[in-house]
């Protein structure tokens, strides 16, 4: 039955309630009319519209006011501040517009447009082949990421921390969806094909270091492919190791290996040691020969020379010569000796003149010693002995082709 049909039995609303006498149904058109006047009231004193009076004025004004708050403080939501160390990107319907630097900045408020904030400064790190836990300071091992194959198809367990900071904000909020995941999985990769190229003894000794910068050279080149606007600051080597399986046969590989490096840095050691003293003793002994060899032949020259002088001089001053000869001759014989016998030819005496007891003496006493003069028949004696001693000089000069 419709609301306010007439002419029905009872005279009933739709509940069941009989109306009272004289009541009749809501005014619809009434109820519309009392709203549009009281809506051109409240505009009509802002835009400029007829209205019932001050009132309406007042209502209009009122409004106006508080739709500029409401636009001042939709203005003032535009206001951000970007942290020392952040890069702001602006979004304006998603769409990326420009990039701010740390500093207080405006944007058109949202909905028109949104910033996306960004460290660049911070280092952050992702863990290959294990997993640390913050809470307890250990470690879990993940073996799907650490066991891989190398070239000479054994197995290595090998874990890795991944350092990297970003470099280009836009790049690393659009062109990829998951950084974290997209950089976990190239550093995997990166390190699969470097240590499948490397054998087990390499990787596990000296090639460590080796493995670690290729890996990340290779890494970078794969995340700048990419776009990723990230840059790798370094790919450490944590733990590299054979599985756990054939541990102990591979330490003791290692401790032969160990043992065998400590003998030949002994035995470097040692020929270190001993080839520089070789080679000084031998110089040394060079050395020696050399100065010999010239003492020699100086000496040997000198004395060719003294005795060309000497034949010179003889054959200008025989008599000369041959008392200089003598004087030398004697001086170097007497200065060699401390005891002198003379033997006087015309009488049974010897004369003893103990030097070796006179020199000390005549030094203690700070004077000349004391010599006897010689007699007439010490001075004949001596006399034959010098004219012998000219004789056989002269002997010696003619033998060597001299003239006296």
């Amino acid at each position: 039955m419709a609301w306010n049909e007439p002419g029905k039995p009872g005279d009933k609303d739709p509940w069941g309630q009989r109306r009272k006498p004289g009541a009749g149904g809501p005014d619809i058109d009434r109820i519309v009319k009392d709203i549009q006047q009281k809506f051109a009231g409240l505009f009509g004193g802002l835009f400029g519209g007829g209205g019932r009076g001050g009132d309406s004025h007042a209502s209009g004004f009122g409004f106006g006011l508080i739709l500029v708050v409401a636009l001042m403080i939709w203005l003032a939501t535009g206001f951000y501040v970007v942290n020392q160390g952040e890069r702001g990107v602006v979004l304006r319907f998603g769409k990326e517009t420009q990039i701010t630097d740390a500093g207080l900045r405006w944007h058109l408020p949202f909905p028109l447009e949104s910033v996306e904030k960004v460290n660049v400064e911070k280092v952050s790190t992702i863990e290959i082949g294990y997993r640390s836990n913050p809470r307890t300071g250990g470690k879990s091992k993940v073996p799907k990421e650490a066991l891989m194959l190398t070239e000479d198809e054994n197995i290595i367990d090998i874990e890795f921390a991944v350092q990297y900071k970003i470099k280009d904000a836009a790049q690393y909020l659009f062109n990829v969806r998951d950084p974290e995941t997209t950089i976990a999985q190239a550093t995997e990769s990166a390190v699969r094909e470097v240590v499948g190229k490397s054998t087990l003894d390499f990787a596990l000794t000296e090639g460590r270091d080796q493995v670690s910068r290729s890996s990340r050279e290779l890494l970078q080149q794969i995340l700048d492919r990419y776009n990723t606007g990230v840059h790798i600051v370094t790919v450490e080597t944590q733990k590299a190791q054979p599985p756990d399986e054939v541990k102990p046969a591979f330490d003791d590989a290692v401790k032969a290996r160990e043992d065998e490096q400590r003998l030949i840095n002994e035995a470097e050691a040692y020929a270190n040691d001993v080839i520089p003293r070789a080679r000084g003793g031998a110089a040394r002994l060079i050395q020696e020969a050399e100065g010999y060899k010239s003492s020699v032949i100086a000496r040997a020259d000198g004395d060719a020379r003294r005795f060309s002088q000497i034949a010179n001089e003889y054959v200008k001053a025989p008599a000369v010569t041959r008392e200089r000869l003598y004087i030398e001759t004697m001086e170097q014989v007497l200065s060699s000796t401390t005891t002198i016998f003379i033997d006087q030819k015309a009488g049974n005496n010897l004369i003893y003149l103990p030097l070796d007891k006179l020199v000390p003496m005549g030094e203690a006493a700070g004077a000349v010693p004391y010599v006897p003069p010689l007699t007439e028949a010490d001075a004949t004696a001596a006399g034959a002995a010098r004219n012998g001693a000219a004789s056989r000089g002269r002997t010696d000069l003619r033998s060597r082709g001299a003239t006296p």
